[in-house]
């Protein structure tokens, strides 16, 4: 009788560790991931038709989870596209409205210090986060991914780079004489200046699959941002080599940055699957905007213009995402989202609350792609060209105004997604209650708080120690 007592003392018990075992996986926080690609084209993907560049590693994260087909960012060029993502909200609330220039002596050229990055965020729920590759958010001292949440970094501060370590001629950023000098800076691991011998965007691979390494006992968020397949048009003969096919010389060299990109991408996946940390990762890809065709030899598909413009190439994006066991596999989900609800969805499956330093515009994208909720997950989204006075807004059901030079236009992209057809005189009340909707959003927004890439002139004959050490 003893013995029986005991042995189902020890079953209770046992049942009992399972559960709380059990519970203790429910409770740990994903580790969230976003790759981030630099112009990358819609069409230049596999999960968006590609035929003649291969992405498999990048088309397992759609196949895994979820391919968004109206997926946006923020804005139609690098920096503000980027600040709107790392910070969950749009960047003119704080005046991010050009591409910052580089000014490693102007604490004011990038990111201000009132916002809170996704990394700072998730700090509060104990989490380690890396940056790695193009920063582009601020060249000063105090703008560092180590001054905003990061506890590591890996890559550079400047909009661009040289792909090959030969041409990192400059040894710090003081040796810089002009805005894209940038580009030939050696890398920064942290704070410091290294030497890399490896092609850019393999050194980015590799660096990421060690950071995995370094910090798979606890909760990470690693921001993997690739300058692929941005100019300078440079790849290795081994991934130029995989398109014997394509003649067109711009088109191959890109085909082949895609390529080498999309290995790494591989890489990472299956390192979080040799770690067992696949399940508990949440990952995310995308591009920063859209493919400027005639520069980098892209492909926007049907898709109107490119980078830098607000007609759907410049800001409709290729989108993924998985999370197994959370988000069915082979999803395809049509409403619109934006890249800033990446920030949200990290967040808000955290294990623990996280209280934000600011009001985010982003939602968590989780209840949305499962159908817990049914509605949209945005009534409207809205995109500004400051210096251009150019905007645009679309609502949930795929109506759009764009405004270009005084041009007024209606789109309805459920039905014409090349946006070919005005439809502003035949739909004269839907334009009005855009624009009022615009107008409202826009009254809320700060103008731009520093010079960008546009006034580069401008902004060095009024700051003429602009890249000399200061003492």
């Amino acid at each position: 009788m003893k013995s029986t007592t005991f042995f189902f003392s020890l079953l209770i018990s046992f049942n009992f560790m399972q559960a709380q075992k059990s519970d203790e996986i429910k409770k740990q926080s994903p580790n969230i991931i976003i790759i981030l690609a630099d112009d990358l084209g819609y069409n230049d993907v596999g999960f968006n038709g590609c035929k003649d560049i291969p992405t498999p590693n990048i088309d397992k994260i759609a196949t895994n989870g979820v391919k968004f087909t109206n997926a946006y960012v923020s804005y139609a060029v690098c920096g503000p596209s980027r600040a709107g993502l790392i910070t969950g909200r749009y960047q003119d609330r704080f005046g991010f409205g050009r591409n910052p220039l580089f000014a490693p002596n102007d604490p004011a050229m990038g990111l201000p210090l009132s916002e809170e990055t996704l990394a700072s965020a998730l700090k509060k729920a104990n989490y380690k986060s890396v940056a790695l590759g193009k920063w582009h958010l601020g060249a000063h001292k105090s703008q560092r991914p180590l001054q905003r949440g990061f506890d590591d970094f890996f890559g550079f501060l400047s909009g661009g780079h040289q792909y090959f370590p030969e041409l990192w001629t400059l040894k710090d950023e003081y040796e810089v004489k002009s805005q894209f000098d940038a580009y030939k800076t050696k890398l920064l691991r942290n704070e410091i200046r290294i030497e890399e011998k490896e092609y850019l965007t393999d050194a980015l691979s590799r660096e990421a699959v060690n950071y995995i390494e370094k910090y798979k006992e606890e909760p990470f968020f690693m921001y993997l941002a690739y300058n692929a397949p941005h100019a300078p048009m440079q790849a290795t003969d081994n991934y130029l080599k995989r398109f014997p096919k394509i003649k067109d010389k711009k088109r191959k060299t890109y085909a082949a940055m895609v390529s080498a990109m999309d290995d790494g991408v591989g890489k990472v996946m299956n390192k979080l699957e040799a770690l067992g940390l696949t399940e508990n990762t949440i990952v995310f890809f995308l591009s920063d905007n859209g493919g400027p065709e005639k520069n980098n030899g892209s492909d926007n598909g049907a898709l109107r213009a490119g980078k830098g413009q607000l007609f759907e190439g410049g800001i409709h994006v290729p989108f993924a995402m998985q999370w197994p066991g959370k988000i069915p596999s082979g999803s395809i989900y049509e409403s619109a989202i934006i890249s800033f609800d990446i920030f949200a969805t990290a967040i808000d499956n955290a294990s623990k609350p996280i209280e934000t330093k600011n009001e985010l515009d982003g939602v968590d994208l989780i209840p949305y792609i499962t159908g817990v909720k049914k509605t949209a997950p945005h009534d409207y989204l809205f995109w500004r060209k400051f210096d251009a006075d150019n905007y645009a807004i679309r609502n949930n059901k795929g109506e759009k105004v764009v405004m270009i030079k005084e041009k007024s236009m209606l789109f309805n992209l459920d039905t014409d997604i090349s946006e070919t057809t005005n439809l502003i005189h035949t739909q004269k009340e839907i334009f009005k209650q855009l624009e009022e909707t615009y107008q409202n959003w826009n009254s809320q927004m700060l103008n731009p708080i520093f010079l960008g890439l546009l006034q580069d002139s401008k902004y060095t004959k009024s700051n003429p120690n602009r890249y000399k050490k200061l003492k």
